[in-house]
């Protein structure tokens, strides 16, 4: 959630900060604001409520602030509502934090995070005479900071280090002294933060796409790591205060990733960016017909050794697990548990010395599965983290990393990264299967040319959206929909439903098609949309039925199926069509349709289809 930008080099700040936090926006978008400084002069602190649009205007598109050195953030609401006053950035002083201007305080900084003994900190600094403007956690960080740097009378450094072993919680944090002009200082833990570096000139950022169009070197701040930032150089330390080497890395996509591309929004360009994608993830992992995961690290004893599988994720990941437990086990024949991350460490989970857990995060940094990751790690299991995100904290802390090739996902609805995740699972469960001797060579390289079908499939998918199109603005007032299968046709069924109501607002469920008559299927009423999704063979008549059964109390059916089962437009009202593939995999291809019927009844509603009301990309706070 939120993010922040920092900038200090040889250009005027301002516009640079903006520009990197129009590519953040979608991390949050309540509020947004900039601290900019002008050599020794004090900071100037301009902040506006709502979209980035409303600072851009206020400053003039950032040139009517001037300097060179300047942090930035835009905020997604968790302590505090979303007001001038709680937008960042906060400042030391004990001014009303609304008024645009120079400000006097000592320290002015932002945050990405949650101090989670926030009221406990600001007690104590009430007694030490700080006064307080706003209901954010983040003044109290920043105040926390000036309270040891003045009282100890130590370097900006020592303060940030004091202050960290003080706050629990998770944060970004950025601040500017008075005292040291073009300089910018970091704090790191368990929140994402980048620095970039090109001649003369240093960036600091929440996620790679704020400085793309800048430089694509770039150095991974650690956990409990601080920085020292100034123009072209960056110096980092550790809690001590000791001085420690960081390996500067290439960013190896281009700025133009991260554009739209000729696209109306980032969501279009992102189902459509799915075939190459997925071929890519495809070809890091599949080599002269074989599947290699040397890169990962899993070797064949160890996939041997393994008596059970946990997947642990949230939200789509989570829906990606779903399925994969399928697929594993069909094949494998090795018992695969599903676990939402933000319950996995709350019940303590019972972890047998051979289970692997894999955890699955686009970004790396999702803060509950990397906390569950975490609570493997104290079990003394095995973990294997699929993210897409190289050096994020769950890729860093995991015993083995697969990392997929989606590229920047800019849209907060994720499309190629769910995609190429369930991809990467399909072809760890060939893999096992092959390995623990469940599959013959013969079933293994059928396999893996079906899956190599996948990206071309899903193109022929693509090829045919407009008859889509016309239904989604043809149920775009719907009030309820719901999504119903069986097997693995469920588990795609809850990744459609959460596409529907993320980004339209409508209400959908997705259930599995024989637990309608269980309860569910009391909500049904004349004209409820039902979509049915047919591609499992085995399952086909039975999901049938239950459709049938909607439809007897007034349902308005849709049928996802596969080319050649036209029968069902006897029954359905509206029919698309996939093309055939093996069962295990077709919901690869059954996930396009659902993924373009949001979109679509998203703009005919007239919604912001890449920034959903209340949900921002990357969950990194609880």
């Amino acid at each position: 959630m939120c993010g922040i930008v920092g900038f200090v080099g040889k250009h005027q700040a301002a516009p640079i900060l903006l520009e990197g936090l129009s590519k953040l926006e979608y991390r949050g978008y309540d509020s947004a604001g900039i601290a900019v400084r002008n050599g020794e002069e004090k900071a100037e602190v301009v902040k506006a409520v709502g979209r980035l649009k409303n600072l851009e205007e206020k400053t003039n598109n950032g040139n009517s602030v001037i300097g060179c050195c300047g942090i930035g953030h835009t905020r997604w609401a968790t302590h505090g509502g979303p007001s001038q006053i709680n937008a960042h950035p906060h400042v030391s002083g004990n001014c009303t934090g609304s008024a645009s201007g120079p400000v006097e305080s000592e320290v002015v900084g932002v945050h990405n995070g949650i101090i989670e003994n926030y009221q406990e900190l600001k007690e104590k600094l009430i007694k030490n005479g700080y006064e307080f403007y706003s209901d954010t956690d983040t003044e109290v960080a920043i105040k926390l900071v000036d309270y040891y740097y003045k009282k100890y009378k130590v370097g900006p450094i020592d303060a940030l280090a004091k202050t960290m072993v003080r706050v629990r919680g998770s944060y970004a944090l950025e601040v500017m002294f008075l005292d040291y002009p073009d300089e910018i200082y970091v704090a790191r833990k368990d929140s994402p933060m980048i620095i970039g570096i090109t001649d003369g000139e240093t960036f600091v950022a929440s996620d790679v796409p704020a400085i793309l169009n800048h430089t694509k070197n770039v150095y991974y701040i650690g956990n409990n790591e601080m920085a020292r930032l100034l123009p072209g150089k960056a110096e980092f330390y550790d809690l001590n205060g000791d001085q420690i080497e960081k390996e500067l890395v290439e960013i190896k996509f281009s700025a133009e990733a991260a554009e739209r591309g000729g696209f109306e929004h980032f969501m279009m360009k992102e189902i459509h960016e799915q075939p190459r994608a997925i071929q890519d993830t495809i070809g890091s992992l599949v080599k002269n017909g074989k599947v290699n995961l040397s890169d990962v690290g899993i070797d064949e004893e160890e996939i041997k050794n393994y008596s059970e599988i946990t997947i642990v994720a949230c939200g789509s990941a989570w829906h990606v697990g779903m399925a994969a437990q399928y697929v594993i086990e069909d094949l494998a024949r090795i018992p695969v548990r599903v676990e939402l991350a933000s319950e996995f460490r709350y019940r303590r989970p019972i972890l047998h010395d051979n289970t692997l857990v894999i955890v699955i995060s686009q970004s790396g940094e999702t803060a509950d599965t990397l906390a569950a990751l975490r609570e493997a790690k104290e079990n003394g299991v095995k973990t294997l983290a699929i993210v897409n995100v190289v050096g994020s904290s769950i890729a860093r802390e995991a015993d083995h990393v697969l990392y997929t090739l989606a590229g920047p996902e800019i849209s907060v609805a994720t499309t190629k990264a769910y995609s190429c995740q369930l991809v990467s699972a399909y072809i760890l469960a060939v893999e096992f299967a092959l390995v623990r001797g469940k599959i013959s060579k013969e079933d293994y390289d059928k396999y893996l040319a079906e899956i190599a079908r996948i990206p071309d499939c899903i193109q022929k998918v693509l090829d045919d959206k407009e008859r889509l199109q016309w239904f989604a603005s043809k149920i775009s007032n719907a009030k309820d929909i719901f999504f119903i299968g069986r097997g693995i046709d469920y588990a795609i069924g809850l990744e459609g439903s959460l596409k529907m109501k993320e980004i339209s607002y409508i209400h959908s469920e997705a259930y599995a098609a024989g637990e309608l008559k269980h309860g569910t299927i009391s909500l049904i009423e004349d004209g409820t949309l039902v979509v049915g999704i047919l591609g499992q063979d085995n399952l086909y008549e039975k999901t049938i039925s239950n459709m049938v059964e909607c439809k007897s109390r007034g349902a308005y059916l849709m049928g996802l199926t596969s080319y050649g089962n036209y029968e069902i437009e006897d029954t359905a009202d509206f029919v698309t069509y996939i093309p055939k593939m093996d069962n295990h995999f077709i919901g690869s291809l059954a996930v396009i349709p659902l993924q373009l019927l949001g979109y679509y009844v998203s703009v005919s509603r007239g919604l912001d289809v890449d920034k959903p009301r209340n949900l921002a990309k990357s969950v990194t706070v609880e």
